[in-house]
């Protein structure tokens, strides 16, 4: 990969085969981060697990103190009074059988999707749509629920979902590059908290593999996970 005159400077300012304190880490990047729009600072952990094995799973929701810097869109799946309590939450999208054929044609202008357990029926036919695209609603994500209250204003406030991906990495973002080094180190280690108390117990061996933090156009910076597990 071919990467740009600021790209390459950045790598020369530090050493990137180091591994870094958290605090180091994030002043580091935060410098790192020299593009003309405010970056996304996101967190990249490679982890011991096997993905393949549903006992080495990895997935869930933590809500970061500082939320992530952006404006999230959230679609909600209900009916009768739950698509009021929706509605009055702040869901920018409410509605039930109407919003399927809309998505089928199409239509994906919006982060989150939540649901109610008896709307799953409805929603299960977007599987193939929202699948691939991380949208689809999860128990364990707090995104299948009858308190749509409180999973819509959770989500407003900065909750985000972690899970594996195939290659055993989790990839989320912990906030943007104008956020102070105090907020980015916040967020990161409620993240890490909650990603430590989810290890499974069926994972042999070093839980943290590596961590990397990076902004959106710039180089990564290591972590030194074992000054975090």
């Amino acid at each position: 990969m071919k990467h740009g005159k600021k790209y390459v400077e950045a790598l020369k300012s530090y050493d990137k085969l180091a591994q870094y304190d958290k605090e180091e880490a994030i002043a580091l990047v935060k410098k790192l981060a020299t593009a003309k729009f405010d970056e996304t600072i996101e967190a990249h952990i490679r982890t011991g697990c096997d993905g393949r094995h549903a006992d080495q799973q990895i997935r869930g929701a933590v809500v970061l103190p500082h939320g992530t810097g952006k404006q999230v869109r959230v679609l909600v799946f209900a009916k009768a009074g739950k698509a009021d309590e929706a509605e009055a939450a702040g869901a920018e999208f409410v509605g039930a059988e109407e919003l399927v054929s809309k998505i089928q044609g199409g239509w994906l202008d919006f982060d989150v999707v939540v649901a109610t357990p008896d709307m799953m029926g409805v929603v299960g036919r977007l599987g193939r749509v929202l699948g691939p695209k991380g949208l689809m609603p999860n128990p364990k994500a707090g995104t299948v629920t009858m308190d749509v209250t409180k999973a819509v204003k959770d989500i407003k406030a900065g909750k985000i979902e972690y899970r594996l991906d195939k290659t055993n990495i989790i990839h989320v973002p912990i906030g943007k590059a104008s956020f102070t080094e105090e907020q980015l180190a916040d967020n990161f280690q409620t993240l890490m908290d909650a990603i430590l108390k989810a290890k499974p117990a069926a994972v042999k061996g070093q839980f943290l593999k590596s961590i990397t933090i990076a902004p959106t156009m710039g180089p990564g910076v290591k972590v030194n996970p074992m000054k975090l597990s």
